[in-house]
């Protein structure tokens, strides 16, 4: 049976750091926040290469963060490259285009990243150095923050512990409402064997009684009594196996009836 301390490690959240920036990731476990927890709760870091974001369906992680300076600045350098052969008239319509563009997702520079975020379905941050950008903006469960000189590693790790937090809290109330429901299940089998346990009862007791009968019968062949007796021996068995339901059910009833007193003891304590 595993222990507290290696089954505490495996539900440790796993957080997935993209970036090419190797300073990047420094700051994200630098300044995520301390719970006062047991350290084994605090998640575990993986840092890929941004090439890798295209693969994120795959990999197992409940949460993102993604720099994305790193196509920020490729996309600032194609800008700035100048090819004297260009069709002027073609750059400006290609400026058009782009402004068209911006016009529809003004905040999504890098569309690839965001996309291979959101087509893995969990929840993301994507960091950006532009600072034209707005302070923060929501897609769906991408949140895209604007890189703050000095505070944007703590502000993106107070966040991503939230988003975390309520994975965890989610996560805790699947697991709750599948232990319920299967308790409800084994709950409505229990209710119907007390219930049937009376028609049972009486249907053993006829075959039992029959099979006393067989027994008791002068004349017949050994195999015939032999199997007579099986019977009994079985419709006895069954019986005593209904007769610990009854046992049960009373001892049900007197521990929920004590812990009932209890809770009135304590409610009354209490006021």
């Amino acid at each position: 049976m595993p222990s507290q301390k290696e089954t505490m490690t495996r539900n440790r959240p796993t957080v997935l750091i993209l970036a090419s920036d190797p300073a990047f990731s420094r700051e994200i476990t630098a300044h995520w926040p301390q719970d006062p927890a047991p350290q084994s709760n605090r998640p575990e870091f993986i840092v890929l290469d941004q090439g890798s974001s295209r693969d994120l369906k795959a990999s197992n992680y409940d949460l993102a963060i993604a720099d994305a300076s790193y196509y920020e600045r490729r996309k600032h350098n194609k800008k700035d490259e100048i090819d004297p052969s260009r069709d002027k008239d073609k750059d400006k319509d290609n400026d058009k285009n782009n402004d068209k563009d911006k016009g529809n997702d003004r905040n999504g520079p890098n569309q690839l990243l965001n996309r291979s975020l959101a087509a893995a379905g969990k929840p993301a941050m994507v960091i950006h150095c532009d600072p034209a950008r707005d302070f923060y903006t929501i897609h769906g469960a991408v949140i895209e923050l604007r890189r703050e000189p000095g505070v944007w590693p703590a502000i993106a790790g107070l966040i991503g512990r939230e988003i975390l937090r309520r994975r965890q809290a989610e996560s805790h109330a699947r697991e709750a409402e599948r232990t319920c429901a299967a308790a409800q299940s084994e709950a409505t089998l229990g209710r119907y064997m007390l219930e049937m346990r009376h028609n049972v009862n009486n249907a053993l007791t006829t075959v039992l009684g029959n099979a006393e009968l067989l027994v008791l019968e002068p004349g017949l062949p050994a195999s015939v009594l032999a199997q007579a007796d099986t019977i009994r021996n079985m419709a006895l068995r069954l019986h005593e196996v209904f007769q610990r339901f009854s046992s049960l059910e009373k001892e049900l009833t007197v521990t929920a009836r004590e812990s009932g007193k209890k809770s009135l003891h304590a409610a009354a304590g209490s006021s």
